[in-house]
């Protein structure tokens, strides 16, 4: 199954964009709040003055900075460290000098590492935080909970460890929710959903090692993507499904769910499945030949029974093989009358 459109892809593209435009009107500042510049300077001083910040001098404008993007007032609202191999250290707790700061991004500083500085939750006007393939460690800072603008919580591809905290609950602008690749432990928490804002278009919790039921309040959550596969989650995943709902892609692959497929009403907008090696019963319902645009749909590896579908016979055999007991088209066992 293809993996999602990855959230943190379309981010950059977003602030590269965002950033163009932006740079353009600050080109006329002689220079940066003096409160950003002393903080940046402070951020440069405790990564040891290293080559990466070699356009950061005092004598320069800090809008023209490597890594820094102005709004036309002069205050630092973007600020992106991105793909550098040697960039070594811990994220500075200085960052909390950037107050009117809306973008964090750290993406693909591999020996960046430590903890998640405190000095993030200082940030109060953020709206996206992004921290991925680093070497950063230690649990998900509950503290990240005071963010309370944030849309965009990305912190895959890293070292974290322990529990997804509770305190996230107070997120109620999420739209992406990107944990993968990580070592995280326990429940998944009800905490992402929210009565007042019940869309979260990203789930991504995939590659982990979360264990527990799917709580049953994402039933009232409108998703649009779902990852959370290769971990050990276990009970009833069918709250994810509904005819009317905008589900696009789902991977429940590599658990031990066990639910009846057969009550599964598949979302018309559904291009993508993934629900293989679990524990699934049942059978697939005729209805997914109104899923007009699936692409994709592999339940090898369950407990499933009956004819697959005309319109799925289209497909690989490997999508449907060692199940219980499914039977025609594509699989080169028919059914019996």
């Amino acid at each position: 199954m293809s993996t999602p459109p990855s959230a943190h892809a379309f981010l950059v593209l977003l602030l590269l964009v965002l950033a163009g435009a932006v740079i353009a009107s600050a080109e006329n500042n002689k220079d940066c709040h003096p409160s950003d510049k002393a903080a940046l300077l402070a951020v440069k001083s405790a990564f040891g003055n290293q080559s990466h910040f070699a356009s950061w001098t005092p004598s320069t404008p800090c809008c023209d900075w490597h890594d820094i993007t102005c709004n036309d007032a002069g205050r630092v609202i973007i600020l992106l460290f991105f793909e550098d191999v040697n960039l070594t250290g811990t994220i500075p707790d200085a960052i909390s000098g950037l107050t009117e700061l809306l973008v964090l991004n750290l993406y693909y500083l591999p020996a960046i590492s430590g903890p998640i500085p405190k000095g993030i939750a200082k940030l109060s006007k953020l709206t996206s935080l992004s921290i991925s393939l680093t070497s950063v460690s230690g649990p998900i800072p509950s503290f990240l909970g005071a963010l309370t603008k944030l849309n965009d919580l990305t912190l895959s591809s890293n070292s974290l460890t322990g529990t997804i905290p509770a305190s996230l609950a107070g997120l109620r602008y999420l739209d992406t929710i990107d944990l993968r690749n990580n070592r995280l432990t326990g429940t998944i928490p009800p905490l992402f959903y929210n009565s007042k804002s019940p869309i979260i278009s990203y789930l991504l919790l995939s590659n982990n090692h979360l264990s527990g039921s799917i709580p049953t309040e994402f039933a009232a959550v409108g998703f649009q993507f779902i990852d959370l596969s290769h971990n050990a989650l276990t009970g009833d995943a069918s709250v994810f499904f509904g005819r009317t709902k905008e589900l696009e892609s789902i991977n429940l692959s590599h658990n031990a769910l066990s639910f009846d497929l057969s009550s599964v009403e598949f979302p018309e907008e559904m291009q993508a499945m993934d629900a293989s090696y679990n524990a699934i019963r049942g059978g697939i319902p005729a209805q997914v030949a109104n899923v007009t645009n699936l692409r994709q749909f592999n339940v090898s590896y369950n407990k499933l029974c009956g004819q697959v579908p005309a319109a799925l016979a289209r497909l690989d055999v490997y999508n449907f093989q060692h199940n219980k007991c499914l039977c025609g088209a594509p699989l080169p066992d028919p059914c019996k009358k």
